[in-house]
């Protein structure tokens, strides 16, 4: 066992015995001829004591030796052992948030009870919600994008780097047959096309790479905008030095969070690649100064840099808030099944804030006027391989609006689904300073709700279940009023 952790729970005894014996560290310095700053660096896990001070602790707090040196904890604190000795600390990506694995320890050591009540909670909290390892992964992730505005001037700068390095124009779209001689000559992979078309449990999986033999298995399902971006992906992984990684696209699972971070460090420098930062802010510009919405303009802008709407969605909330400061965002991914009629948000992000349409852990059903369910809906029914639509929504409980915008198309990775990705800009005087568009009369508006059983709008022809939740809100309310009435009656 590492010694850390048998400091710290040799630190947890020292602190609870002596709070059971009414001492203060000054007084249990007194009675042992020990220091007080010496016993303080005990308690807090700093310090493990020799044979010989063990014996006056034990003296001093009327416990046997063999008591004190054990590693088993009492009810009160069993929690804490636990976590501690599942080394959860070392999985915790403590360090992307500037936290110090030493901070929590000496959290923990200041106020163990509490801090173990805290800790259940959180743990009776992710049972009920099912948060899995992976999922904890992915949320502490998002957080890290979401605290970085979800821009990362230095894989941006190593993108451009590379560029150069290879004699790359980031001023004209990529070219498939570069990026893969890039791999094969300068990286040494090898390119099978075939092997995986051969077992159907793969048909979800569009790349498998096999370090040993630095051989790269694409999918003939994958069309050539997935195929960039595994290509890009896999330069960015190799021009970072990065080897601590994921080995399937997409992902089965991850055996840490290096390798989550990683992932996405390489799917970022293969977005960057891909959508170079410099000519989308100029072609943005262009677009957002218009007095009206194009939708054909922005559909060609797509078109211009990739034929995957998910990748330049995604890359919009990189580039809007480091170079349009619109930060209040978020980005959405619905995935569906026409047969089971379940939409699921499948990939969320918002920046700044936590904004209106966010995931529902409740099973709850969300509201069908969202453009993004919208467009998800139409796109089963088309005979186009891509619908767009954008709207105002402003929600029903609150006075924000925000403007959406919305693409659906077949789910690249599994047959029978689709998917739709929204981006919505949260409406404020800045944004309409930004965004000529915004006050264009012709953009569709409509009041949404996040999700029927919690919406107010009365009518709604799209809603497919009761307001449960807020009748259970007005009658709770109704009640806390007759029973304050009461109350005042009888006073």
């Amino acid at each position: 066992m590492e010694e850390e952790y048998i400091r710290l729970i040799f630190g947890l005894k020292l602190k609870q015995l002596r709070t059971e014996k009414s001492l203060s560290l000054f007084g249990l310095a007194k009675v042992t001829g020990l220091s007080k700053s010496y016993l303080n660096e005990i308690e807090k896990g700093k310090k493990y004591p020799k044979r010989d001070k063990i014996v006056l602790l034990t003296e001093a707090l009327d416990v046997t030796y063999d008591q004190m040196v054990s590693l088993k904890l009492d009810k009160n604190l069993a929690p804490i052992g636990e976590i501690l000795q599942s080394k959860i600390l070392k999985e915790i990506p403590l360090d992307i948030f500037g936290i110090k694995e030493s901070d929590l320890i000496d959290i923990i050591a200041e106020a163990p009870l509490k801090v173990n009540a805290f800790i259940s909670t959180l743990f009776e909290i992710a049972k009920h919600y099912n948060l899995s390892r992976e999922r904890f992964f992915l949320a502490s992730l998002r957080s890290y994008q979401e605290a970085h505005n979800n821009y990362f001037e230095a894989i941006e700068n190593d993108v451009e780097r590379f560029a150069k390095a290879y004699s790359i124009d980031l001023s004209k779209k990529l070219n498939e047959k570069d990026l893969e001689d890039i791999l094969v000559e300068e990286y040494g992979y090898t390119i099978n096309n075939e092997e995986l078309t051969e077992h159907k449990e793969l048909t979800n999986l569009r790349s498998v790479f096999v370090p040993k033999t630095r051989t790269l298995l694409i999918s003939k399902e994958a069309d050539s905008s997935q195929r960039m971006f595994i290509y890009a992906k896999e330069i960015g992984y190799n021009f970072l030095n990065i080897t601590d990684r994921l080995y399937t696209f997409s992902w089965i699972k991850f055996d840490s969070f290096d390798q989550v971070l990683n992932n996405f460090i390489a799917s970022y420098f293969a977005g960057a690649l891909l959508i170079p930062r410099k000519k989308l802010v100029t072609e943005l510009k262009t677009f957002f100064d218009s007095k009206t919405l194009n939708t054909e303009v922005f559909l060609k802008l797509i078109a211009e840099f990739t034929d995957s709407p998910e990748t330049f969605y995604q890359r919009l909330t990189n580039i809007l808030p480091k170079y349009f400061n619109l930060k209040n965002l978020f980005f959405l991914r619905f995935n569906y099944k026409p047969e089971r009629d379940d939409f699921q948000l499948t990939k969320e992000l918002h920046i700044t804030n936590i904004q209106e349409p966010h995931a529902n852990e409740n099973n709850e059903h969300y509201c069908r006027r969202w453009v993004s369910i919208k467009t998800l809906k139409e796109i089963t029914i088309s005979d186009e391989n891509h619908l767009f639509e954008a709207q105002i929504s402003s929600y029903d409980h609150t006075e924000n609006e925000y403007f959406v915008l919305s693409s659906a198309t077949k789910d690249p990775f599994r047959y029978g689904y689709f998917r739709s990705i929204a981006l919505g800009i949260l409406i404020s005087p800045h944004a309409q300073s930004k965004i000529a568009f915004l006050n264009d009369s012709n953009i569709k508006k409509r009041k949404v709700g996040v999700t029927c059983e919690s919406c107010a709008i009365i009518d709604c022809q799209e809603r497919v279940a009761q307001p449960k939740k807020l009748e259970r809100k007005e009658r709770f309310a109704k009640t806390e009023e007759v029973v304050k009435s009461l109350m005042e009656k009888y006073s």
